[in-house]
């Protein structure tokens, strides 16, 4: 898989701040049923919150890039005891997949953003027009 883009990461992260995990890994560790599930979330939703536990970091960054390669899966943030997976699926479901499901409404809030920027500049170039 090629690596992904800033912007690319950027739009990922966006999008899974929103979610919750579907995965999570516990004490017996990555097992080949816990890799099965990952591979069946990633192939329905494509982008994944797996929550790992565990007080070793060291553990938990072994047990991460272990599931990656398993999976094939990028790494997109690790925060903490979460990591966040992307892996692009072969036929994409429109009903399940978290990009189609979130993209409206990352778009809709890029574009409240630029409307209130540009709203600031108004109000700015009104202020100095009132001078």
């Amino acid at each position: 898989m090629a690596a992904l883009s800033i912007h690319e990461r950027k739009r990922l992260r966006q999008i899974g701040h929103a979610l919750n995990p579907v995965v999570m890994i516990g004490g017996q560790g990555l097992t080949e049923n816990v890799i099965e599930e990952t591979n069946r979330a990633l192939n329905d939703h494509e982008l994944i919150k797996v929550k790992i536990a565990g007080e070793d970091r060291e553990d938990r960054a072994a047990v991460i890039d272990a599931l990656v390669e398993a999976t094939g899966a990028e790494s997109v943030q690790k925060i903490g005891k979460i990591v966040l997976l992307y892996k692009k699926a072969d036929k994409q479901n429109q009903n399940l997949s978290n990009l189609v499901r979130f993209a409206h409404w990352i778009h809709v809030q890029n574009e409240r953003k630029k409307s209130c920027r540009d709203d600031v500049v108004f109000f700015h170039f009104d202020q100095e027009l009132n001078k």
